[in-house]
């Protein structure tokens, strides 16, 4: 049953809450252009709804003198304090102490995070907003507006803990930190991996070229190891095939993270290549016909961004499964004449490894209560990405000229 849209109402913009991306005016979706970022077409935000019963799906459009002037989406997960886990082992253990002799929160306990932005990809994925608006304005708004509907709409009021923005770059910050007078707090996680290609790379070898003896030899190295493999990629004919495979190596990848939102569910890959057959990728890897990893990713734009991987790690390190993948991320961006690639958060030193540098992504966090709130800013300031070693494989005299 689907729930009526909401409307909420400020001094200056008009707001509607939406459960279902197929009860959004048409007219939302042109006036926004929101088919020139994959992340907000509508049938990208209905694969993610459609396969992931266990988040609520919510939207948020604005209005100014009743045109729509930005759309927000907003994931509502069950989050537990006792999953997070981190190579800093020993600091998640003393929070998670300090945490139950506060009792005002439960390790064991399931809080409900709402969440504006994309849950499984990283980077600004969760507010679009129209040409010519105030940023600023429009992120305060939506912020407000959210609260105000988490505490009064039926379905949410009592229910959500924890109130979630995420994830800015550092460009954004001067308009984001705004979140800070409403007493959200800002912090970093593991910054996203980004590489940005070459005007001169016009195929796989030239971006070898471009790279230091050292990491030109691991490279090749790598992919001499990885030789056996063979590889396809999937299309919608043959997904079922191998879909509890692709299940099976994801979780092998997941089951990893230091840190996880909410699960993503394989059967969305199915959706995202009828719904964009020339945009995402899946190709698979075998050895001996054997199915041993994947890789998943978007061509939004002039950016590909690597989404999620499979690997079978009994033969990772034998075959650098791994590594081919990341050089198979390049090798399509090439072949596609993209500008840049997001290669996500984790793995940080080895991404930087053909080529990667950080890009910092910021996250506001604020509790639902008050004096929780104070805690939670207390806590969250001991939260800092994992130190890496930054690998530089490029040729001093190789200035990457973007595309």
């Amino acid at each position: 049953m689907q729930i009526p849209a909401c409307n909420s109402h400020t001094t200056k913009y008009t707001f509607q809450f939406f459960t279902s991306v197929h009860n959004i005016p048409e007219i939302v979706w042109e006036v926004l252009n929101s088919s020139s970022n994959l992340y907000y077409h509508p049938n990208y935000l209905d694969a993610l709804a459609k396969n992931h019963s266990d988040i609520a799906f919510h939207y948020v459009v604005l209005y100014l003198n009743e045109k729509p002037v930005a759309l927000a989406t907003i994931q509502i997960v069950n989050f537990y304090i006792e999953s997070i886990q981190s190579g800093q082992q020993n600091l998640i253990e003393k929070l998670q102490c300090f945490i139950k002799s506060l009792q005002f929160f439960s390790t064991k306990k399931s809080y409900k995070i709402l969440t504006c932005g994309n849950t499984f990809v990283s980077g600004e994925h969760g507010i679009l907003i129209g040409e010519n608006q105030n940023k600023k304005e429009i992120i305060l708004a939506l912020a407000k507006a959210v609260v105000n509907y988490a505490n009064t709409a039926p379905m949410l009021k009592k229910k959500i803990s924890a109130f979630m923005m995420k994830d800015f770059i550092k460009e954004s910050l001067p308009i984001t930190n705004e979140l800070l007078e409403l007493n959200y707090t800002a912090f970093n996680v593991e910054p996203n991996m980004v590489l940005i290609l070459d005007a001169a790379w016009d195929s796989f070898d030239d971006y070898l070229a471009a790279m230091r003896t050292k990491f030109r030899v691991k490279a090749k190295k790598a992919l001499e190891r990885s030789y056996i493999l063979t590889t396809q990629y999937i299309s919608v004919t043959n997904f079922n095939d191998y879909a509890t495979e692709i299940d099976s190596l994801y979780k092998n990848v997941s089951s990893k993270a230091d840190f996880n939102l909410g699960e993503f569910s394989t059967e969305t890959f199915k959706d995202l290549l009828v719904n964009f057959p020339e945009n995402y990728k899946v190709k698979a890897y075998f050895l001996n016909n054997k199915l041993v990893g994947f890789l998943s990713a978007m061509i939004n734009n002039n950016n590909l961004d690597a989404h999620f991987v499979g690997i079978d790690y009994k033969y990772n390190k034998e075959f650098a499964i791994y590594q081919r993948m990341l050089y198979d991320y390049v090798q399509i961006a090439i072949e596609n004449r993209l500008h840049r690639i997001n290669f996500g958060r984790t793995a940080s030193e080895i991404k930087s490894s053909v080529g990667a540098v950080p890009q910092d992504l910021t996250i506001y966090l604020r509790h639902k209560s008050s004096l929780s709130n104070k805690i939670l800013g207390k806590l969250i300031s001991y939260i800092k990405p994992t130190p890496f070693r930054q690998n530089k494989p490029f040729k001093a005299k190789t200035l990457v000229t973007p595309r």
